[in-house]
């Protein structure tokens, strides 16, 4: 009896070594294991600065009539647009510029061979902002904008019988008009969408590079008319004044989205305070589909130098002016951030 215990024993110690053996050579192949694994790096995404988007928008509309009795004209207008940003902002510095170019004509049957211009833009906006404080809605701002236009504006035109070719009244043209302005104020921005911006500080030109046009659009003369001979206008008006900015963008919903930028701007030089320069831009767009928009913009100036014909002829200043424009668009934007 006492040798079987004996032996018992024996062969209990024994497989207690050999599983200890095993049990440490099975954690020593874990640990390999563990160690000989690729670790994961935690990756820290870097800071982004640059804020990009531009919005191409392509309309077209066409008219077709065949043996139609109520009348009217085959047309075809086609218009196309640019709304490009780029944004920087780092701590408290920012720089925010805006381009906006729109193009588009019209043909009609009743003048064959001839394209008319509906549509005509060329606004660039650049602005640097530094905040006053970390938490303050208030920035110091020094900004610069131009506005013009691509080609020659007609309007009134007549066509010649033997050659078939038009010709009108030319209203303006590239640099003719072109508006330029250096601001230096305040912002006041409460919100991302709403901001005002107070410039008492602003100097700019206005550009007419074509002679024929200087006169209409508030040229002073080089000289008085001497001898029969016609004055002679200047090309540019520098004007020096105070000027005051609102840009407001409220998104309705996910679909309908509201645009506006109003600007007032009053010459220290020239009437202040009486004679204003009014720009008023609005944008109402409804995202039909999702490359589809339907847009209305309007444009209002008013510019007591510019003088207009009025319905009897006469050449007039202050006159407002106001323009319109619906469109049912392609759209396609292109942007580094989700907004």
């Amino acid at each position: 009896m006492k040798k079987i215990t004996t032996s018992i024993l024996s062969v209990i110690f024994c497989t207690a070594i050999f599983a200890q053996d095993d049990l440490q050579k099975a954690a020593a192949e874990a640990a390999a294991a563990i160690n000989e694994a690729p670790k994961t790096e935690e990756t820290v995404s870097k800071p982004q600065y640059w804020f990009t988007s531009a919005d191409f928008n392509l309309g077209f509309n066409q008219t077709a009539l065949f043996s139609w009795a109520a009348g009217g004209y085959n047309t075809l207008s086609l218009a196309a647009g640019i709304d490009a940003k780029a944004n920087y902002a780092k701590e408290l510095l920012s720089w925010n510029n805006r381009l906006q170019l729109d193009y588009g004509f019209l043909w009609s049957a009743d003048k064959e061979n001839l394209l008319q211009k509906s549509n005509d833009r060329i606004y660039l906006e650049s602005k640097f902002a530094y905040r006053t404080g970390a938490n303050s809605k208030w920035n110091y701002t020094a900004s610069f904008d131009f506005r013009s236009q691509f080609t020659d504006s007609y309007d009134s035109y007549v066509q010649d019988e033997e050659t078939k070719k038009w010709s009108g009244t030319l209203k303006s043209g590239f640099l003719s008009p072109a508006y330029t302005n250096v601001a230096l104020g305040m912002e006041w921005s409460p919100a991302q969408w709403f901001n005002v911006n107070l410039a008492p500080v602003t100097g700019g030109f206005t550009i007419v590079s074509n002679p024929s046009l200087r006169k209409n659009y508030g040229m002073k003369p080089v000289n008085e008319m001497l001898d029969g001979v016609e004055t002679q206008y200047r090309s540019f008006l520098f004007q020096f004044g105070a000027q005051i900015k609102m840009n407001l963008k409220a998104s309705l919903n996910d679909v309908l989205t509201y645009d506006t930028q109003l600007v007032v701007f009053t010459d220290y030089l020239n009437k202040p305070f009486v004679w204003n320069r009014v720009n008023w831009d609005n944008k109402l767009s409804w995202k039909a589909a999702k490359f589809f928009t339907i847009a209305l913009n309007t444009w209002l100036i008013y510019d007591p130098l510019v003088s207009i014909e009025n319905k009897n002829g006469e050449m007039v200043q202050s006159l407002v002016q106001f323009k319109e424009f619906l469109a049912i668009n392609f759209t396609y934007t292109i942007s580094n951030k989700k907004n």
